[in-house]
């Protein structure tokens, strides 16, 4: 039989792709193969927000090529429509698939290898369409949408992925409804900016709200919000619905408003410091079981960055506090407006930078997590480490390392924890308790 492997390269929404990518390819007769060398089709889901997410792509193609030239090599994800990665590539790559084109693959496929037989195909207008073969027996990921209208002037999203499109609310909660049903703990909502979901008369507020009706014990993430679109009634569902975890995700990007400006993010950096402070009051309003950790991206050495603007994002990293911050050195992306201005902040300043928000970031991060010296938290467990011990995540987020548990398979049952140590990015503890 014919087989596949899928790389997955990159972001939340590329791991949920790729999920019905192999649910897909399955239901047209396809097995998944050992390995990349051994399988007869290839799929890279690649990510082009980073140069070395870009770079490694170049390296598994040449490398894959080489070592399984017979594999039919497909690019999917952002590097998919890229003209200049197409062109470093040459001869090297099969099929060029943007990713709402999946229905139409195997008939490509055939193309390029017409002895590669498939099952009779099942008509489909829409990717979404297609159920997702889960990772994970827990946790699941679950696309609202696709798409970009933002268009940050460093950010490839909208030429990559288009224009922003919504699943009807009522296709959304079936799914969920499922997955729960099939005793899923956690549901993942994600789109490129869940905030800015529109189904109908419903907002993203009322999907949540939705959602937190359905009968059952699980919780409910979401990723990733823009904080242009983060509005007062969003704050408050985030506050009310208890079956939303205590974690908010937003980039920042900056702490200056000239650079937040020059990024196209319109707002300040005042407007998303009055943000945090309105969840973290819903949070304590509403009496959540935490406090509402928040988290960020963050970009340094954005063309032009002069160092007191970037003592501008440090002094908003120690005012807010985040919990976490993903922090990324500026790097120019073909195609976007950013890409034409002079990258002339030196890649030696640039780490320096990020060095040192990253010290802030740890000592935040401990001060926050003092809170959970002594106190039992619920953790929904996701495995063993390296040492054997089992781990977990909070509702906000927290990583927890569980020592104590005594038999049984404990992954995907939550577990009642007693923290007795922190750390800046991670808590431990023993069992108290575990259920289903």
């Amino acid at each position: 039989m014919p087989s596949y492997y899928i790389i997955i390269i990159g972001c939340q929404m590329n791991y949920s792709d790729s999920e019905r990518l192999a649910s897909y390819l399955e239901s047209q007769g396809l097995v998944l193969a050992a390995n990349e060398f051994a399988a007869d089709v290839v799929i890279l889901t690649t990510c082009g927000i980073r140069q070395s997410a870009e770079d490694r792509v170049y390296g598994l193609v040449n490398r894959i090529k080489k070592k399984n030239p017979k594999s039919v090599m497909i690019i999917t994800g952002c590097l998919s429509e890229r003209p200049d990665v197409k062109k470093r590539l040459p001869g090297k790559v099969d099929i060029w698939l943007p990713i709402t084109a999946m229905p139409q693959l195997m008939d490509r496929i055939k193309e390029v290898r017409p002895q590669i037989m498939a099952k009779e195909e099942k008509e489909l207008k829409d990717y979404f369409g297609v159920p997702p073969k889960h990772q994970s027996s827990f946790s699941a990921y679950v696309p609202i949408g696709n798409g970009c209208n933002n268009f940050c002037s460093y950010c490839v999203v909208p030429y990559a992925r288009g224009r922003e499109k919504y699943r009807s609310a009522r296709e959304i909660i079936k799914e969920v409804k499922g997955l729960v049903q099939s005793g899923y703990k956690e549901i993942i909502l994600i789109a490129q900016n869940v905030n800015s979901f529109r189904s109908g008369a419903s907002d993203f507020a009322d999907l949540l709200e939705k959602i937190n009706d359905i009968p059952g014990d699980f919780w409910i993430r979401f990723a990733s919000s823009h904080p242009k679109d983060i509005s007062l009634k969003l704050i408050k569902a985030i506050g009310r619905l208890f079956k939303v975890c205590e974690h908010v995700h937003f980039a920042v990007q900056s702490g200056d408003d000239q650079i937040l400006k020059a990024m196209n993010r319109r707002y300040s950096a005042k407007h998303y410091q009055d943000l945090v402070k309105k969840i973290r009051e819903s949070g304590r309003k509403y009496k959540r079981e935490l406090p509402l950790a928040i988290t960020t991206d963050v970009i340094v050495g954005f063309p032009g960055e002069t160092e007191a603007q970037f003592k501008n994002t440090v002094k908003l990293f120690k005012t807010i506090k985040f919990d976490m911050a993903y922090i990324s050195q500026y790097s120019p992306r073909y195609g976007t407006v950013s890409y034409q201005m002079k990258d002339d902040v030196t890649r030696l300043e640039k780490k320096r930078r990020e060095k040192i928000l990253d010290q802030v970031l740890q000592q935040t991060a401990l001060a926050n997590n003092k809170y959970y010296k002594n106190k039992v938290v619920a953790v929904l467990v996701e495995g063993k480490n390296r040492q054997g011990e089992w781990y977990g995540k909070t509702r906000s987020y927290k990583t927890v390392q569980i020592s104590g548990a005594t038999g049984g398979d404990l992954v995907g049952c939550f577990a009642l924890v007693k923290i007795d140590k922190v750390r800046d990015f991670a808590l431990s503890g023993k069992i108290v308790a575990q259920y289903e």
